[in-house]
């Protein structure tokens, strides 16, 4: 496995200005009610303001996750397929924070969603696991510690 440069890891220099967190994650959807209803009745994230635009045939959802950033799902015609699962190139997944993942492990196989079985990180510790968005976009849940 190659290293990463100390260079690449040192903290940044002091003119960068700070990041102040995530703002939102955009992810394009082949059918924009199905993966509506599974992020909004599945996962139970509320939905902020959704517009359709007809110049670019494209509905845009923002919906809101609990530590104030967003999800955005939007539609276009025919967008193409993921390259492969999960090591494409751009977004490999997105991983949300959760307090009790037996829980929700319990709730998304009642809503008729794969889990994949838990794992645990052998660097972190951390427990965690895999599902997929109807679009096959993987989604990690991580136990809060």
């Amino acid at each position: 496995m190659p290293t990463i440069p100390p260079a690449s890891i040192a903290p940044s220099a002091p003119t960068t200005p700070p990041l102040q967190g995530l703002h939102h994650v955009a992810l394009i959807c082949r059918d924009v009610g199905r993966s509506r209803d599974f992020y909004t009745r599945v996962l139970g994230l509320p939905v902020l303001h959704e517009q359709y635009r007809a110049e670019r045939q494209s509905h845009k959802i923002d919906l809101a996750l609990p530590d104030g950033s967003q999800l955005e799902l939007f539609s276009f015609p025919s967008p193409p397929e993921r390259p492969s699962r999960p090591e494409a190139c751009g977004l490999r997944h997105l991983a949300l924070r959760v307090g009790d993942l037996a829980a929700w492990v319990a709730h998304l196989q009642a809503q008729g969603v794969a889990v994949e079985p838990l794992r645990t990180d052998e660097l972190t510790g951390a427990t965690f696991t895999f599902f997929a968005d109807p679009d096959g976009l993987p989604i990690e849940l991580v136990q809060s510690a």
